[in-house]
């Protein structure tokens, strides 16, 4: 009777392994900041709810669908979630965020630096269940990108969006297809401000419609601008790419493996290193706040994400070497032949006890 019973809970656990998809199996929330894609991807009908629209976002790039959904500008977010735990697999990537970059296929300026052409990354935060209750409420850890320690990247940063009132006034730019450059207004906890920009291209409410308060607010943290004008006359902008960790920063097949994850890179709230065995959830948001001209603002966009254990390209990270906690620098470094990074792979002020000297792809001990 024993047997018959541990033969039993073998094939139940065997069921359970093969049962494990690679895919996103669920969205627990959704929520776009204002955006020229907003209330279209995913499509907004009257009566939805953040709950039935999360449902959109799920339907769309759950289970590998690899249909779009729109993040919107600067925070909005998506938080997704796997039927397992995706293991930390020490010094190998461990799971991959599809987007929607791509590389110009021209570019005026010939000496153009890095990779470019429709980049607009995201950043990638992670937490694990560990009160098991199967909801994402526990800590939250950002993946360290490479421009975590720049810097102009700015941490703690909340920007307010607010609704366009009913008697708003457009203010067209003649010439161009900005039909309204005072449309949604935005303040930062910095004091900047700003609108969103209205396009002809895309003539929908850009406020999230689901969304009753007068004005959403958004923290994180916001990296520096990658859009540039390379025409000189507002009319050829390049959004260029950062070096890796961020989602939507470079196309889904790079094969340099810039859309790929490791869960290795993750810090706390200050900026320190930790070590996670695993993790159950993922949230992605827009990491930018920009205009760029007829491009419209930058918005993050997601197409799905998978656990590369279990789908193969698991490879080798080159951007993290283990071996001492991570240093925090304050500044990148100036030096573009010969630069600095830490042992994240990160830019840096100058090298120190703890650092790796990279020069290209070469790390120097």
């Amino acid at each position: 009777m024993t047997r018959y019973y541990s033969l039993i809970a073998c094939f139940s656990i065997a069921v359970g392994s093969l049962a494990q998809s690679p895919y996103i199996s669920r969205v627990y929330e959704y929520l776009p900041a204002p955006g020229q894609f907003v209330n279209m991807l995913p499509e907004y009908e009257e009566g939805d709810d953040a709950e039935s629209m999360a449902l959109k976002a799920e339907e769309c790039i759950a289970n590998n669908n690899k249909v779009m959904i729109t993040l919107g500008g600067y925070g909005g977010y998506v938080i997704f979630g796997f039927d397992h735990k995706i293991n930390n697999v020490e010094g190998h990537y461990d799971f991959n965020i599809l987007g929607n970059a791509y590389y110009a296929s021209g570019n005026p300026n010939p000496d153009a630096p890095v990779e470019g052409g429709s980049a607009e990354p995201g950043i990638v935060m992670v937490s694990r269940d560990d009160n098991g209750n199967d909801i994402p409420d526990d800590t939250w850890y950002e993946l360290a990108g490479s421009e975590y320690y720049n810097s102009t990247t700015i941490h703690d940063y909340t920007l307010t969006y607010y609704r366009t009132p009913s008697d708003h006034v457009a203010s067209p730019i003649k010439g161009s297809p900005i039909t309204d450059d005072t449309y949604i207004r935005w303040v930062s906890g910095i004091g900047e401000e700003g609108y969103v920009y209205k396009n002809a291209y895309h003539k929908q409410d850009y406020y999230p419609q689901w969304v009753s308060d007068s004005h959403l607010s958004f923290t994180g943290t916001i990296l520096p601008p990658n859009a540039v004008d390379e025409s000189g006359k507002g009319s050829y902008y390049v959004l260029y790419c950062y070096g890796y960790g961020y989602a939507d920063n470079h196309p889904n097949d790079d094969p340099k493996n810039r859309s790929k994850f490791n869960i290795e890179w993750a810090v706390d709230a200050s900026g320190k290193h930790v070590h996670l065995d695993g993790i159950h959830f993922v949230k992605v948001y827009t990491a930018l706040n920009q205009q760029a001209g007829a491009l419209g603002e930058t918005s993050t966009e997601i197409q799905g994400a998978g656990d590369l254990h279990l789908l193969g390209g698991d490879d080798v990270d080159e951007y993290f070497k283990k071996g001492s906690a991570t240093p925090i620098a304050d500044r990148v470094s100036d030096d573009v032949e010969h630069p600095v990074y830490n042992i994240m792979g990160q830019r840096v002020n100058s090298s120190y006890k703890g650092l790796v000297i990279c020069n290209g792809k070469k790390y120097i001990q």
